[in-house]
């Protein structure tokens, strides 16, 4: 019995792993229905560690129960978004300012060079890469805080975001280009400016919002409460 739900346990951490990532990279859009007996199907798993990981997902905010059926990834909405927004401008800034007390040289030709990918797929449209890039970045730099717990917090962030930022890389009017915000950022690490990092990526995800903002008010069918 003891074997049975360490095995449970284990299953349930891998589904909750899978779906997390789901939701931070942008696979799963907002307001669509994840039914669990699928999820299990897609898993090699029985519905029990996929109904858990659901569980944990909601608990965090990244997911929405509406029976013991299926989960809903949150809906865009206004509120949503600006309350997501400020925890990230505090944080995101935070981690950057600790970045740049800790960034090596090796660090910042690493994060020059993700950005020039960054940079090179937004020009094509290629939406997908374009996301990829600019996480890999910003976690790039948030990893250099040394701090895994506030890492994590912004990881939970980002699960509320990856929906949101999937539809509006790939639907959205994107005439912000990030690159130069990045650009800035890593000069300040490699000057191992604490000031200047930190507010370089808060006027990057500031400036970022504007686009999305407009992105959300312009689109009837989200709410904007």
């Amino acid at each position: 019995m003891k074997i049975e739900r360490l095995e449970q346990n284990s299953l349930s951490v891998r589904a909750y792993m899978v779906l997390r990532e789901g939701l931070i990279s942008g696979k799963f859009r907002p307001g669509q229905r994840l039914v669990m007996q699928d999820l299990a199907q897609q898993l090699g798993t029985s519905i029990t560690p996929v109904r858990e990981a659901c569980l944990r997902l909601v608990s965090e905010r990244g997911l929405e129960l509406r029976s013991g059926r299926f989960a809903i990834v949150p809906e865009m909405t206004m509120h949503r978004y600006m309350q997501v927004r400020t925890i990230r401008i505090a944080l995101e800034g935070l981690a950057t300012e600790l970045a740049a007390a800790n960034a090596t040289a090796d660090d910042v030709e690493k994060l020059t060079e993700i950005n020039r990918l960054y940079a090179e797929h937004d020009l094509k449209g290629d939406a997908d890469a374009t996301f990829r890039y600019n996480r890999d970045f910003h976690f790039g730099v948030y990893t250099l805080s040394g701090m895994d717990m506030l890492v994590e917090q912004i990881e939970d962030l980002w699960l509320s975001m990856g929906p949101m930022l999937t539809v509006f890389f790939r639907e959205g009017d994107h005439r912000f280009v990030a690159s130069p915000e990045h650009e800035k950022v890593i000069a300040a690490l490699a000057a191992r400016d604490v000031k200047a990092a930190g507010e370089a990526m808060r006027q990057d995800l500031i400036l970022g919002g504007e686009d999305f903002l407009r992105f959300l008010s312009e689109r009837s069918r989200f709410s904007v409460e």
